[in-house]
C-alpha cells in the first residue's frame, strides 16, 4: 500500500505519482496482474528517498532546537547563580551591620 497520491503532499515524487496514475488509468484490468508493478516500485523508492530527506531535515531542526534550549537553560542557570550570590552578599552585609551595632 502507498499513501494517498497527492502531488501537493509529495512534490519530490511528482513524476512517479503521475506515471503510476497514468498506468492505472491505461491498464484498468491489467494493473491487477502486475502491469504497473515497475511504476509502483519506482514510487516506493521515491517515497523512501523523500522520507530519508525529511528525516534528515527534521533531525537538523531538532538539533538546532536542542542547542537553543540548552543555551536558554544555561542562561537561566547563570541568572539563578547570580541571584544566589547577590542574596548571599546581602546576607553578609546585614550580618556585618548587625555586628557593628
Amino acid at each position: 500500500m502507498h499513501p494517498p497520491l497527492h502531488v501537493s503532499k509529495h512534490p519530490y515524487c511528482k513524476k512517479e505519482i503521475e506515471a503510476l496514475i497514468a498506468c492505472h488509468s491505461e491498464h484498468a484490468l491489467a494493473k491487477f496482474i502486475g502491469k504497473c508493478n515497475q511504476q509502483k516500485w519506482d514510487l516506493d523508492a521515491c517515497f523512501k528517498r523523500e522520507k530519508a530527506m525529511n528525516r534528515a531535515l527534521n533531525y537538523a531542526k531538532a538539533k538546532e532546537e536542542q542547542a537553543r534550549f540548552q543555551r536558554t537553560l544555561k542562561l537561566e542557570q547563570q541568572q539563578q547563580q547570580q541571584q544566589q550570590q547577590q542574596q548571599q552578599q546581602q546576607q553578609q552585609q546585614q550580618q556585618q551591620q548587625q555586628q557593628q551595632q
